[in-house]
């Protein structure tokens, strides 16, 4: 009856925490965009690259039926996912080790990771996403831990679910076919899985056709270069690039980057299959992340930081660490870690540099902690006619469109600084 207590306890904790540190005026990057799009009030009808059609249909019906306003309905959709997305975490890790203390111990480490940790606290798409991405993981976990043959299905549909949230998603089919092929024996369940997928799948492109769209409509970015720019990219960028995703790997999972590595070594050796299953989602996520050319992809790692969180928590479960048992509240330090390479990057001259090139929108307070109460907020930045060192145009565009539909609600300059 109480057996998944702990995972309701820890989504309590980490709604508190998300929602303490959430934004207190809407964030810059693609967030008033949502906001906008809530605020209208229309659902989405096409599902290109940059839609997300689910996260937005979904914001705008929890927003109809609980009369809350843009957004405070995204801050309940974002922290709400969030929250449990860490509970799944935690029943994950506990279905392949079945210690509880390594399974909570994972789930505060993934919780407080920093780049899923700062897309609880803005209007993004990202949280909302993993939570079907972490059920997509959990399902092939409790396949292969417990053979409960349901979940053959669920992956299947969790995968397709997710498409319609990020196609970047399309990245975890690999994944999903060799795990498929890995219980090709279970044909009821296995084919089941395969046709609930690939209808999800295909049903986004019949969307768009029906609408006059063309086929490759839910890759695209309407204008944006975004791929061909990652082919244009010198050698010595590749390699800056990979060196700066270490740099991520580090600092969402400081110390405990060392488990996740003895982890992956250890299923290898004991649970080919499913080492092999996650190592190919882990890879194609990885590679596509790490050399994608926009400026903010730490998002894009989000999924194989998932992966590499269970990987930690397999790591922490090998017999030769149970005495770490009686450490294993260090991981509530983990915020106190950022906040020391905040105080830190202000002792450094090009710390204070970047902090005052970057200060428009917060500084490092933006880039270093992953809190966002009492942040800059872009409708301040507009109104005040403030100037950015930095490309935003496709900010301002949505921006401006908040105002403009605000303004024709009654809402004064004063009042949409506060927003």
């Amino acid at each position: 009856m109480f057996k998944n207590l702990y995972a309701i306890f820890i989504f309590f904790i980490f709604i508190s925490i998300y929602y303490a540190g959430s934004f207190t005026r809407i964030p810059f990057a693609d967030c008033v965009g949502f906001v906008h799009s809530v605020e209208i009030g229309e659902y989405k009808t096409v599902a290109t690259a940059i839609t997300h059609i689910l996260y937005v249909n979904t914001a705008i019906f929890i927003k109809n039926i609980t009369g809350l306003d843009a957004i405070a309905t995204s801050r309940l959709l974002i922290i709400g996912s969030a929250a449990a997305t860490v509970s799944v975490i935690y029943l994950t890790v506990k279905s392949i080790t079945k210690i509880e203390w390594v399974s909570i111990t994972t789930a505060f480490v993934f919780g407080f990771s920093f780049s899923f940790w700062r897309n609880a606290e803005i209007v993004e798409v990202y949280t909302y996403n993993s939570l079907w991405i972490s059920l997509f993981f959990f399902s092939m976990v409790k396949t292969f831990t417990e053979h409960k043959k349901n979940y053959i299905i669920l992956s299947g549909l969790f995968l397709g679910i997710s498409l319609w949230l990020h196609i970047q998603n399309i990245l975890m089919i690999p994944s999903l076919f060799l795990f498929l092929y890995y219980f090709r024996t279970e044909k009821k369940y296995a084919y089941t899985s395969l046709i609930i997928f690939l209808i999800l799948f295909l049903l986004i492109t019949v969307l768009n056709v029906a609408q006059g769209l063309p086929l490759n409509s839910p890759y695209t970015s309407e204008g944006a270069h975004w791929i061909q720019d990652t082919f244009k990219k010198t050698p010595k960028q590749y390699l800056l690039d990979f060196v700066q995703s270490i740099g991520y790997l580090i600092y969402n999972f400081n110390l405990f980057i060392f488990f996740g590595i003895i982890g992956m070594i250890a299923l290898y050796r004991i649970n080919k299959k499913m080492f092999f299953v996650f190592f190919t989602a882990a890879v194609c996520v990885y590679g596509f992340s790490t050399f994608y050319a926009v400026s903010d992809n730490y998002v894009f790692f989000i999924p194989f930081n998932m992966i590499f969180a269970l990987s930690i928590g397999y790591g922490l479960a090998l017999p030769k660490y149970a005495p770490l048992k009686k450490f294993s509240w260090i991981c509530l330090l983990i915020p106190l870690g950022y906040y020391a390479s905040y105080k830190t990057a202000f002792l450094t001259e090009k710390g204070r540099s970047f902090h005052e090139a970057k200060k428009y929108k917060g500084g490092l307070d933006y880039y270093l902690v992953p809190w966002m109460n009492n942040n800059v907020g872009i409708l301040d930045f507009i109104i005040e006619k403030k100037k950015s060192p930095d490309p935003m145009h496709w900010m301002l565009n949505g921006a401006n469109e908040y105002i403009e539909l605000m303004k024709s609600k009654g809402y004064t300059d004063e009042e949409l600084k506060k927003l």
